[in-house]
C-alpha cells in the first residue's frame, strides 16, 4: 500500500513540476476573531486567508513539486502576526527531532521555518521555527543568508545563528497522516519600518521521512535554503504599524561560590546581581542596555586541541551582542576582523600569558534601521580597571554605518575606540591621553539580485600611540555560483603593525591569495544527490621572508540523498617557519627559525544519515608533518533516544611522530555528553572534557528550567582536575584543581 502512494505522489509531482507552479504573493489581511495558539487550526479567523502551497524541493532536487505538500497561511491583529502551517505526509509515521532542546538545527530533523525580511532589504532576516513537539527555534540571518555551499550555516560565515532569543508563543499537534503549527510573534518582537505595505517572506519544511527540504518560494539547490534573493513579496491589506511602547527588562540574580585549589586561596563567595533592558526607540530602532552584565557564568566553550601557529576564533554567544551583529561582526573577512565582540569582558594577564575575566560595569547599544536603505549601529561598554594585571578601567566603543546600494549590495563605515579612562588601576576616573588603540574600517559588498555574483572589498587603518605606518589591512574577493559551477577568489594584504585590539587579525605582515573552484555533477538515479571534483590554493607571503606558506588541493565532495556527505582532499603543504615552533603543543624542543618545510598528506571527512538514532561524523588527517608524520582522527558520535536527548562522545587524537631531538605526541581530546530534555523547558547537561595537551579533565553539568519565555533558572556546578601522569592517563579525583558551584535566575517582563 505504501509503495502505491509512493508511486501516485511521484507521477503527481512530475505533473505538478511540467506546470507553472510559482508561488504567487499573499496578502495578510486582518483577523476576523481571537486566535488561540493550541496547533489546532480551527478558528474562523483562518477561514479565508491567503493560502501559500505547492510547495517546490530544494533537496534532494529543485526541478519538482515537493512529496511532502504544506499549506502555511498569515494573518494579524493590533498585537501579534499569526502564522499556521499544515505538513502532510504518506500516512501515519514517526517524526525525527534533536530533542525537545529550543533552538534545534539540523537538515535532517523534522520541522516548519517562517523566514521574515522586514526590511525588504534582502540582506537581514528573522528566522522562527517549530517542530511536530511544538519545540521553538529563532534566529537571525545576516549577509542575504550566504554561505559557501558545502559549509555548515553554524561556520565561521556569521550568515545565519540561532544564539538570539526573544519572546513569542506558537503550538504543535500531531494527527494520523500530518502535523500542524500555529505562532504567535509579537510585533514588539520583531524590527521593522512602520508604514511599508509589503514585507519579503519564505516558508520552508524539512522532512525526515522523505529526507526533503522544500520552500514556498523555489530556491535553486546551489544556493542555501535560507537564501534571502528568493523570497516573495507578501502585501499587507493596510500598512504596518507601529506596536506602540516597547520595554523590556531582563534582570538577573546569581550566586557563585569557587575555590581554586592549585593557588590554594580560600573559598571565594560572590552574589551578583544586574541585568538588561530592551527599548524600542521606534518599530526599527532598538536600544540595549546593560548594568553589570553577567556574561560567563552559565556557558562554557568546547576545547580543541591547538596545534596551530595562531590564534584560534571562538563565536559569540552573549545575547546583549547579538541583534544585529553583522554591522559589527561582519566588517572585514574571516581571519581580519577589526571588531570582535568577545575581546571586551576579557582581559590579558601579561605576567602568565592568559586571559582571564574583566567584569564589566554598564553597557548601551543602539541598532536598527534609520531607512530601508540606511541602518546605523552604536555600541559603548564601560569594563572594570583590575589592579592585579595593572588594568585601568577601559571604554569600547564601536559605531557603525551601512548603507544599502542596489538591491542586494551596500556600503558600510565602522569606527572602534579602546580608550582607558584611568592612567594605572586606582587612580582618577579619566580620559587617559596615552592608553587608546583605534581602528577606522570601510568595506562594499557586492551582490548580483540572481546571486550569480557576488564581492568584497575593503580598507582598515588602525591607530595607536606607538605606531603608524604599515598599520592597515585591504582586500578583495568575488563568488560566482551556478548550478554548476562554483568558484571564489580572495586577496587581502595586512600591514606589520595593523593592530586592531578589539579585532581578531591571526596574522599580520602577510599578502594572501586563495581561491577555489568546484565543477557540480547531478545524477538523477541512484543514493548520491551531487557530487564535485573541485581545486584549492593557498598562497601567503611578505617582503621579509618571500613565501612563507602555501598549499595546493585537489578535492572531491559527495553528497547523498539520505542526508549524508563524505568529502576527500589531497594537499601539497609548504611552510617557512620566521619563529621557532614546537608542533606537537607540549613544550617540548622546537623547530628552529629560518627553516622550511614542503610535505604532503591526505584529509577524509564523513557526515552520517543524521536521521537514524545512532549518528556520527568524522575526519581523518594522515601523512607528512613537517619533518615527521601525523595521523589525526577526530569526530563525534552519538545516540538518540527519541526526543527525549542523546548521548555523545567527541574524540580527538593525534598521533605525531617526530625525528629525534623532538618530541613525539599522542594528544587526546575526549568529551562525552549527556543530553536530557524531560520537557521543553527543563533541561540536563552533563559533559566531560579531557585534554591532555593542557592536563586537565572539565566536568560541566548544567541543568536548566525556563520557567517562563525566555525566562530560566540555571544550576551549573564545574569540576577541573590535574591528570596524574602521562602513562597511565589516571585522574586523581581527590585532587582538583578549581572547582564552582553557579545558581543564576533571569526573568524577561515586558512594561
Amino acid at each position: 500500500m505504501k509503495d502505491y502512494l509512493y508511486l501516485t505522489v511521484f507521477i503527481g509531482a512530475v505533473l505538478l513540476s511540467s506546470l507553472d507552479l510559482r508561488a504567487q504573493d499573499l496578502e495578510i489581511r486582518r483577523a476576523t476573531g481571537p486566535i488561540k495558539i493550541d496547533g489546532i487550526i480551527d478558528e474562523a479567523a483562518w477561514e479565508g486567508t491567503d493560502v501559500a502551497d505547492n510547495f517546490r524541493q530544494y533537496f534532494p532536487f529543485d526541478t519538482s513539486a515537493a512529496i511532502a505538500q504544506t499549506e502555511a497561511r498569515m494573518t494579524y491583529d493590533d498585537n501579534f502576526l499569526y502564522i499556521s502551517a499544515k505538513m502532510s505526509n504518506l500516512g501515519p509515521r514517526e517524526y525525527v527531532v534533536p530533542s525537545l532542546r529550543r533552538d534545534f538545527r539540523g537538515e535532517a530533523f523534522d520541522g516548519f521555518t517562517v523566514v521574515l525580511d522586514t526590511y525588504k532589504d534582502k540582506t537581514n532576516a528573522f528566522v522562527f521555527g517549530v517542530n511536530p513537539y511544538g519545540v521553538q527555534r529563532e534566529g537571525l540571518i545576516a549577509n542575504g543568508g550566504n554561505f559557501t555551499r558545502g559549509s555548515s550555516s553554524n561556520s565561521g560565515s556569521g550568515a545565519f545563528s540561532l544564539n538570539w532569543d526573544n519572546k513569542w508563543y506558537s503550538e504543535a499537534q500531531i494527527y494520523e497522516d500530518y502535523w500542524t503549527v500555529e505562532m504567535a510573534i509579537p510585533f514588539k518582537t520583531l524590527r521593522f519600518k512602520e508604514g511599508m505595505d509589503s514585507w519579503y517572506v519564505n516558508f520552508y519544511r524539512i522532512d525526515s521521512e522523505y529526507a526533503e527540504r522544500s520552500t514556498w518560494s523555489p530556491i535553486p539547490r546551489n544556493f542555501s535554503i535560507i537564501n534571502i534573493g528568493f523570497s516573495k513579496e507578501v502585501k499587507w491589506d493596510e500598512p504596518v504599524r507601529s506596536p506602540g511602547k516597547n520595554i523590556s527588562l531582563i534582570p538577573y540574580v546569581s550566586y557563585r561560590t569557587s575555590k581554586d585549589y592549585e593557588e590554594g586561596t580560600p573559598v571565594n563567595n560572590q552574589f551578583l546581581a544586574g541585568g538588561d533592558a530592551k527599548v524600542a526607540l521606534s518599530s526599527a530602532l532598538n536600544l540595549d542596555l546593560t548594568i553589570n552584565p553577567d556574561f560567563s557564568q552559565v556557558e562554557t566553550d568546547q576545547q580543541v586541541t591547538n596545534l596551530d601557529r595562531f590564534e584560534i576564533f571562538f563565536p559569540e554567544q552573549r545575547q546583549f551582542f547579538l541583534e544585529n551583529a553583522d554591522l559589527f561582526a561582519q566588517v572585514g573577512t574571516t581571519g581580519t576582523r577589526p571588531f570582535f565582540s568577545r575581546r571586551i569582558g576579557v582581559a590579558r594577564d601579561e605576567s602568565t600569558g592568559t586571559n582571564v575575566e574583566n567584569p564589566l560595569y554598564a553597557g548601551a547599544r543602539l541598532t536598527g534601521n534609520l531607512n530601508n536603505k540606511t541602518r546605523i549601529g552604536v555600541l559603548s561598554v564601560q569594563a572594570a580597571e583590575d589592579a592585579e594585571i595593572e588594568l585601568p578601567s577601559t571604554n569600547y566603543t564601536a559605531i557603525a554605518l551601512q548603507r544599502r546600494i542596489g538591491p542586494r549590495s551596500n556600503i558600510s563605515a565602522l569606527f572602534v575606540n579602546k580608550q582607558a579612562f584611568q592612567d594605572t588601576p586606582g587612580s582618577d576616573f579619566d580620559i587617559s591621553p596615552f592608553h587608546f588603540n583605534r581602528t577606522m574600517a570601510l568595506d562594499a559588498n557586492l551582490a548580483t539580485p540572481d546571486n550569480e555574483w557576488s564581492g568584497k572589498a575593503y580598507y582598515h587603518q588602525s591607530f595607536d600611540q606607538d605606531q603608524l605606518d604599515s598599520a592597515f589591512s585591504w582586500g578583495v574577493g568575488a563568488q560566482y555560483q551556478t548550478l554548476d559551477w562554483e568558484a571564489r577568489a580572495n586577496f587581502r594584504q595586512v600591514g606589520a603593525n595593523f593592530n586592531p585590539e578589539v579585532g581578531f587579525v591571526r596574522r599580520t605582515d602577510i599578502s594572501r591569495f586563495n581561491g577555489t573552484f568546484y565543477r557540480n555533477f547531478y545524477p538523477s538515479r541512484g543514493p548520491v544527490q551531487s557530487h564535485a571534483p573541485g581545486f584549492n590554493w593557498d598562497l601567503i607571503w611578505n617582503e621579509t621572508y618571500g613565501t612563507t606558506d602555501w598549499d595546493a588541493n585537489l578535492l572531491y565532495r559527495f553528497r547523498f540523498r539520505n542526508t549524508s556527505r563524505l568529502s576527500f582532499r589531497l594537499r601539497r603543504e609548504y611552510v617557512y617557519l620566521f619563529d621557532s615552533f614546537d608542533p606537537t603543543g607540549t613544550d617540548g624542543p622546537e623547530l628552529p627559525a629560518g627553516t622550511d618545510y614542503a610535505y604532503n598528506l591526505i584529509f577524509l571527512s564523513y557526515d552520517s544519515d543524521q536521521r537514524k538514532s545512532f549518528f556520527y561524523d568524522g575526519d581523518l588527517r594522515i601523512g607528512q608533518y613537517f619533518n615527521g608524520h601525523r595521523t589525526s582522527i577526530s569526530g563525534a558520535m552519538g545516540y538518540r533516544f527519541s526526543q527525549l536527548g542523546n548521548i555523545s562522545m567527541d574524540i580527538s587524537y593525534n598521533h605525531i611522530r617526530m625525528p629525534e631531538g623532538l618530541n613525539d605526541a599522542d594528544l587526546i581530546l575526549v568529551g562525552p555528553r549527556i543530553d536530557l530534555t524531560f520537557t521543553r523547558n527543563i533541561f540536563w547537561t552533563t559533559f566531560i572534557q579531557y585534554n591532555d595537551q593542557i592536563d586537565n579533565v572539565n566536568i560541566n553539568t548544567r541543568l536548566q528550567w525556563r520557567y517562563q519565555p525566555v525566562s530560566d533558572i540555571f544550576i551549573v556546578y564545574t569540576d577541573n582536575y590535574l591528570a596524574e601522569d602521562d602513562t597511565s592517563r589516571i585522574v586523581d579525583f581527590s585532587q582538583p584543581k578549581a572547582r564552582a558551584l553557579v545558581f543564576k535566575m533571569t526573568y524577561w517582563f515586558n512594561l
